[in-house]
């Protein structure tokens, strides 16, 4: 069976909620697995892309008051927002392989100042007796509490990046990682404050690896389907071996993709119909232009160097039918402006209109300005 380019697109535009929006934010993060969360103003746009009735506040209800959205570090050690169900997934998939690597690296780097496994194990124990007492509390409150998260060592010595880091912004990501610790919500700001509280993390049910890594595949070939074995192995961070035990647990059925050998999943090798083509304005870090390695059937390669930085790291992307056809950004007024690197007709044209006026609308004012700037959005931005 052979899935062409136009077919994988009417996939993303459908599964993606680009076409057809979501109802409710969990509804949003799931249909692309989980929401990148590295820059905290992508999970309320990436979000309100996907909704019927877009705004900060149902986003806000989920991850602060329901949390049924819960914001952890995933693959490849980038921080997500996704369904609380499926945290457990992630965690044993991907995040306790990941943890011990940051905790093999913190201990390097830190030796030179004295500190030793023991060390870190006993200001974690700290850490945990505070938050056990007050429930929830900022970066800033536990370094109080716990003067020797503050203390800083310089790290990478003699090296191009050195630097001076502090022991409490290594080791509360770390216990997050490693399931200890959760990032509960916002201490202060604006929806788009990168400031939040932590707390004790709930106990997670105990997963196998291979078991979570096949559930996690299920999930992405799910949302994503079609993909490639490099596909999966740069979105999950896994090894190749890994990739391809979990497609086989997975029951995942080969296919033939312009790239090559592609997988879905059992039951989904047939046509799905076209739907109405639909404008969307994706921010920075969206989950969709980031879901793949190989991306020239949705995005040319002609655009890359004007919407990627130079870490391959996407800005604001303007969508019609499925694919990439231009960039956006936000004066410093708050007004949204886009430019079209595609010929895509009088149609197209109106409707992404609309749908930044829309996007203005929601915003009601805040001004976002992505965490990774590209050339595009800068271009644009000031204008």
């Amino acid at each position: 069976m052979r899935i062409s380019a136009r077919q994988r697109q009417a996939r993303l535009a459908t599964r993606h909620r680009l076409a057809v929006k979501a109802a409710t934010p969990e509804e949003a993060a799931a249909s692309v697995v989980a929401l990148h969360g590295s820059d905290p103003a992508t999970v309320f746009l990436s979000a309100g892309a996907r909704l019927a009735a877009p705004g900060p506040e149902p986003v806000e209800r989920a991850l602060y008051a329901d949390r049924t959205l819960v914001r952890m570090h995933g693959m490849r050690r980038t921080v997500f927002v996704v369904p609380a169900e499926l945290v457990p997934v992630v965690h044993h998939s991907s995040n306790l392989a990941v943890a011990r690597r940051e905790r093999a690296s913190m201990l390097k780097a830190f030796a030179a100042g004295g500190w030793d496994e023991a060390g870190f194990k006993d200001v974690e124990a700290s850490v945990l007796r505070i938050l056990a007492e007050v429930g929830e509390a900022t970066t800033q409150e536990l370094s109080a509490l716990e003067p020797r998260l503050r203390e800083q060592v310089r790290v990478a010595v003699g090296k191009p990046y050195e630097g001076v880091v502090s022991v409490g912004s290594r080791l509360l990501p770390l216990m997050a990682m490693d399931g200890l610790l959760v990032r509960c919500g916002r201490s202060s700001g604006t929806w788009i404050s990168a400031r939040h509280q932590w707390s004790l993390a709930p106990e997670l049910p105990e997963l196998a690896v291979p078991d979570a890594q096949a559930e996690l595949v299920r999930r992405w070939l799910a949302a994503f389907g079609p993909g490639t074995e490099a596909d999966i192995k740069w979105w999950t961070g896994w090894t190749l071996r890994e990739v391809r035990q979990a497609l086989a647990a997975a029951g995942a059925v080969e296919v033939a993709l312009d790239e090559g050998a592609g997988y879905v999943l059992p039951g989904d090798v047939e046509e799905v119909p076209e739907p109405e083509p639909r404008a969307a304005l994706l921010p920075g870090l969206d989950p969709t232009p980031m879901g793949w390695q190989a991306r020239d059937w949705y995005l040319p390669p002609a655009y890359r160097a004007q919407l990627f930085d130079r870490a391959g790291n996407v800005g604001p992307t303007v969508w019609w039918d499925g694919r990439v056809v231009g960039g956006w950004a936000q004066r410093a007024d708050g007004e949204v402006v886009w430019r079209l690197l595609a010929d895509v007709g009088a149609e197209a044209t109106a409707a992404i209109e609309a749908e930044a006026a829309g996007l203005a609308a929601w915003l009601g004012g805040v001004t976002v300005t992505p965490r990774f700037r590209t050339p595009l959005e800068r271009d644009l931005s000031a204008l």
